[in-house]
């Protein structure tokens, strides 16, 4: 008896140790939180010091690292006894789900995730995420006896670096409150993105930055019913949280709506007792599928955005338009209110969010059974890879016919079958993301939307598709891949163009020092046609190469690429090897403009393709160099979206014209084009509304202030998707067909070229086929440029109106660069 009171006595003395030892925030960090922005080691150190101290009750786990070898971390938080069964409850909540086979035992526990910091000036948020742990361990430990919070305390870890080490650089001692000070203005590209600059609150469902890739991971084997993603917005909105702004997309069910509004009230009531100012049923909607709130409500869980006044102009303290000191201490200490509040309404509702979110994967009621894409491998390929990351099951189809929706078409067609188009199926857990990611039209509820709204995933990925209202049976992938093999007596090698692995093994064979050659007309040889843009490789071109066979073997295999061995450059019809119409590609030398002016997203979209994707050299171009800069070094220079009207004077634009007169090649992009549109010397004019389609201006006079917002919705395009008409016999587009599906996020509407090549336009009666377009934009599109090719001189300027760059997940777009660096012009050498 004496023993084991003894023994729990140690028992209690080491609970109350562990309890003694924690140390607050601020106690760890050594000054007061919210005074200071943390660096995140920092942060980092202190979740492993909560670790340390409640081994019982916290458990981290590194998720992944950043591309400047920062750790992703998650911690997990709950009670001692959901701590030692905590993978019994992760399974048990995916077999409920039918998420994980096997049957599930009773499930009462709520999974809530929190994730902060996904825009690194949003940088409150983090803080946050220090006193919510700290709260939830020494305030609220009731909440953990049937919940699990899960909590990234920063999802961009780069970013919040970038910014706070500027920050800490520039910020006055004590802090300076004027908003014109600079520490309330940061210079570009700012910390809201990662590395690449790209925004990792649109990537959820595209996946192409590596801490996405690394967090759909661990989401997946967790698929909480709460997600929750911590932002900031301008220093005059005081707090948002749900429930969200119509438009929700259609699969979000009525009890997902419903407690949006519970989780609402339960914050409005922590923030009245304060005093605190909010808003809700505003500006974030849930339409488009790549946010923090809209890719885990798609996933079945209650995802909300919640947004402090702030962002990257705040600082440590700064007075708003009403004449309020704004800190950073008000700022965490919101943030950190809505998150315990969400906790605290998940337990208390702990056993209804598992059975709805049962419910949510009943997928019986969906219109479209299965979609079946059919097109090139490669492309088909890379589909498979983004529904691989999202764990969405699909097979391949057997030989036959199916019916329905034809995407070519926008209307009900056929399609013949075979063992190599995909299939994905909405029978499956998932499939209502299914749903979101492939159907043709998403149902639009408002045309007042937040983002984008059209991305269909076959028109993205450049694949024909029948969307079927019957299920379409499908089978595993019948493999026959030949492997490229070398053949020593052959005049050289063929490759066929018609993807970005083609263009990935070109860039290899390039930077190899292997000369190539491409073919501006088809031919024939060997039995095999090759049409344009086909790659040579010519043992006779490439005498100095060592190893010439093993590189282009090597290479292909590297790229999934079989070239075929030609024994005779004799072609049995078409040219010959040595024809004009087969040209040397000419290595290009590549700059890129970058800073003030330049979009920070479509340069680090950029950058990004080529660093990451392609693997080809560039060479960033600072703006603010570009008047003393030697562009005699490089032969092509990509513009991206920006605003230049304030670089582009007279003198650098003389500069410029004399460059590309002398053979280089300017290639515009998207906003870049206002900075050539209706000037002397370029063809590119903007295009302008039928005086029959004007608006009068009487009526706009009457339209009420109310409804000014909504009005001029219809001179809007959203993130819409066209059809246009493609020349495939020019070289920017070899690899296409005659139509292509291009993604208009834009209204700007630019002519034909009266004297240049129209590569890919619009025709007299615009086609969309998915997204909103006002109607005074459409009347505007008609007999419009989509991509074109200019001649100066010797070289050329590529007009790119539609960025097919943008957030990298426009896939059937990206050829339309590659072919505009390498084959348009190609008689680029030095200048």
């Amino acid at each position: 008896m004496i023993r084991s009171l003894s023994l729990f006595v140690a028992f209690v003395l080491t609970l109350t140790t562990f309890a003694q030892n924690l140390q607050s925030p601020s106690e760890f960090l050594g000054y007061n939180l919210g005074t200071k922005f943390s660096r995140h080691h920092q942060v980092v150190d202190y979740f492993k010091h909560v670790q340390t101290e409640n081994p019982q009750r916290v458990k981290l786990m590194q998720y992944g690292e950043t591309n400047e070898r920062r750790p992703l971390l998650l911690a997990f938080v709950t009670s001692e006894a959901n701590m030692n069964t905590l993978e019994v409850i992760r399974t048990n909540h995916l077999k409920n789900a039918g998420l994980l086979d096997g049957t599930a035992s009773t499930n009462d526990i709520a999974i809530v995730w929190l994730s902060y910091n996904v825009h690194g000036n949003e940088a409150s948020s983090t803080e946050a995420s220090m006193n919510t742990i700290y709260k939830l361990l020494s305030e609220n430990k009731t909440y953990l006896d049937n919940t699990v919070v899960i909590i990234d305390p920063c999802i961009n870890p780069d970013g919040r670096d970038r910014y706070v080490n500027w920050y800490n650089e520039t910020a006055s001692v004590p802090y300076d409150i004027d908003q014109q000070a600079s520490e309330h203005n940061e210079p570009w590209p700012g910390g809201r993105p990662n590395h690449y600059l790209f925004d990792l609150n649109r990537d959820w469902a595209w996946a192409t930055q590596v801490e996405t890739t690394a967090r759909l991971n661990a989401y997946n084997q967790w698929m909480p019913h709460i997600h929750v993603d911590f932002h900031e917005q301008g220093i005059n909105e005081p707090y948002y949280f749900a429930p969200a702004a119509e438009p929700f997309h259609e699969v979000i069910s009525d009890w997902q709506r419903n407690f949006q509004t519970q989780i609402g009230k339960n914050h409005a009531k922590y923030f009245d007792a304060e005093g605190w100012l909010y808003f809700t049923r505003e500006r974030f909607d849930l339409l488009y599928p790549s946010y923090g709130d809209t890719y885990p409500t798609y996933m079945g869980a209650i995802g909300m955005t919640y947004e402090q006044a702030g962002h990257g102009r705040a600082g440590l303290g700064i007075l708003n338009d009403e004449g309020d000191e704004l800190t950073l201490i008000d700022r965490l200490t919101h943030h950190t209110v809505t998150g315990l509040s969400t906790v605290e309404i998940s337990s208390k509702n702990a056993v209804k969010l598992n059975t709805e979110f049962a419910k949510f994967f009943d997928n019986s009621g969906l219109n479209f059974k299965s979609y079946v894409l059919k097109g090139n491998v490669n492309k088909i390929n890379s589909l498979t890879k983004l529904l691989d990351k999202h764990e969405i099951a699909y097979g391949f189809a057997k030989n036959g016919k199916v019916s329905g929706y034809k995407y070519s078409t926008a209307s009900q067609g056929q399609m013949n079958t075979s063992s190599n188009d995909l299939v994905v199926s909405t029978n499956q857990p998932k499939g209502k993301m299914v749903k979101v990611l492939f159907e043709p039209n998403a149902k639009l509820s408002d045309s007042l939307t937040y983002d984008i709204t059209a991305w269909s995933a076959p028109y993205a990925y450049g694949l024909e598709a029948i969307a079927s209202k019957t299920a379409i049976s499908s089978q595993k992938r019948i493999t026959d891949a030949q492997l490229p093999t070398t053949n020593t007596s052959a005049t050289g090698y063929v490759m066929a163009w018609n993807s970005m692995q083609d263009a990935k093994f070109l860039a290899a064979l390039l930077k190899q020092g292997i000369k190539v050659r491409f073919t501006e007309k088809p031919f024939t040889t060997q039995g095999n046609t090759y049409d344009r843009g086909s790659l040579i490789i010519v043992r006779g071109d490439n005498k100095k190469a060592e190893e010439f066979d093993a590189i282009v073997i090597n290479s292909a295999s590297k790229f999934g690429r079989n070239p075929d061995a030609i024994l005779s450059g004799f072609s049995t019809s078409g040219p010959d090897f040595g024809s004009p119409d087969i040209k040397l590609v000419n290595p290009p030398k590549i700059g890129i403009l970058a800073g003030d002016y330049t979009s920070s997203l479509s340069y680090g979209e950029l950058w990004h393709f080529f660093e990451q994707q392609l693997h080809y050299p560039i060479t960033s171009l600072n703006t603010e160099n570009l008047g003393r800069t030697n562009l005699s070094k490089y032969n092509v220079l990509i513009m991206p979206n920006g605003y230049y009207n304030g670089l582009l004077d007279d003198t650098v634009m003389d500069k410029l014209k004399t460059w590309v007169q002398a053979g280089g090649k300017l290639i515009a992009i998207d906003g870049a084009l206002n900075s050539f549109a209706d000037k002397e010397g370029f063809g590119l004019k903007r295009n302008q509304q039928q005086e029959d389609t004007i608006q009068n201006k009487d009526d706009s006079q009457l339209v009420k202030y109310a409804d000014r917002e909504r009005s001029y919705t219809n001179n809007l395009i959203t993130g819409a998707i066209f059809k246009s008409d493609v020349d495939e016999t020019h070289p920017m587009a070899f690899g296409y067909s005659d139509t292509y599906f291009t993604l208009k996020l834009g209204s700007s509407s630019y002519s034909l070229l009266d004297s240049g090549y129209n590569v890919a336009y619009i025709d007299n009666n615009p086609k969309k086929v998915s997204g909103y377009a006002g109607k005074d934009a459409l009347k505007r599109l008609g007999n419009s440029l989509v991509f074109g090719e200019q001649r100066m001189g010797s070289g050329s300027l590529i007009y790119m109106v539609d960025n097919v760059m943008f957030r990298s997940f426009w896939e059937n777009g990206k050829l339309f660069l590659v072919n505009s660096i390498f084959f348009v012009n190609n008689n680029l050498a030095e200048l």
